[in-house]
């Protein structure tokens, strides 16, 4: 190789050199990014509703429930729910006469933080996935009718009747044009889904703050996002006409429970 071609290749090597080192000087100046965080338009992390899965085993369990067991384990519930199943707090649920897979799965979501309430979330967790399908099978079983030694609230009058046609309308028939199917469809007497509670016996204050929970993202642990869905296309006074129906005993099968 002559002289000349090795010093043009000493002049090309220097060259690059230069270059790496002007780019590793640039790229020390630059301010710090975090390459790992999601893009701004990128979707938000996945969040999962419920830890539930309807398995065959989990089915079984819930089968199994000892409804004295669950007797006893309910003295801890009585105070806010009610001796009997009914509370005297318009806005705390009754649990008489309750679905035991939705109860079953309620506990499970407080446990697991998935439904977000601190006192029901710290008695949960005090309970077994064993205790919570004991006191599933005790409440189920609690008869709905009205005993003159309880303390239940419900039925409640609708403060505005004329409310009743527009939650008669939703419970029935729902809203095709906004994609709201018919309450009793999943709550009964039409059809029961599995995991969602029958309302024919509910108190109405609870059943519409459960609405406005689901409208917000404030309660997120509806299995499909079914809830939220539907929440998010009522107005406020749909909310209340329909919540206040079921709160009156006014709900389809309620006679019949």
């Amino acid at each position: 190789m002559s002289r000349a071609n090795r010093a043009a290749r000493v002049r090309i090597g220097v060259r690059c050199v230069g270059t790496l080192l002007l780019l590793l000087a640039i790229a020390l100046l630059l301010p710090e990014r975090n390459f790992s965080a999601q893009p701004e338009n990128s979707e938000p992390p996945l969040r999962i509703p419920s830890n539930v899965a309807w398995t065959n085993e989990t089915l079984a369990l819930i089968a199994r429930g000892n409804a004295f067991r669950g007797l006893l384990l309910a003295r801890r519930c009585n105070h806010c729910h009610g001796e009997e199943g009914f509370s005297s707090v318009p806005g705390v649920p009754n649990l008489a006469g309750e679905d035991r897979l939705s109860f079953w799965k309620q506990m499970q979501d407080f446990r697991a933080g998935k439904r977000t309430a601190q006192v029901m979330q710290a008695i949960a967790e005090g309970f077994s996935a064993r205790d919570g399908a004991d006191l599933a099978a005790y409440y189920a079983m609690l008869p709905t009718t009205s005993d003159p030694q309880d303390q239940r609230v419900f039925p409640e009058a609708m403060a505005d009747p004329a409310l009743a046609s527009t939650a008669l309308t939703l419970v029935v028939f729902g809203d095709g044009q906004r994609g709201i199917p018919p309450c009793q469809s999943c709550h009964g007497p039409v059809s029961y889904v599995k995991g969602a509670p029958p309302l024919a016996t509910q108190n109405g204050a609870y059943l519409e703050e459960q609405l406005e929970h689901f409208s917000n993202g404030a309660r997120a642990n509806d299995i499909n996002v079914r809830m939220r869905s539907i929440a998010k296309e009522l107005t406020p006074e749909e909310m209340r006409a329909v919540s206040e129906y079921y709160g009156a005993g006014l709900g389809p099968g309620v006679s019949s429970r």
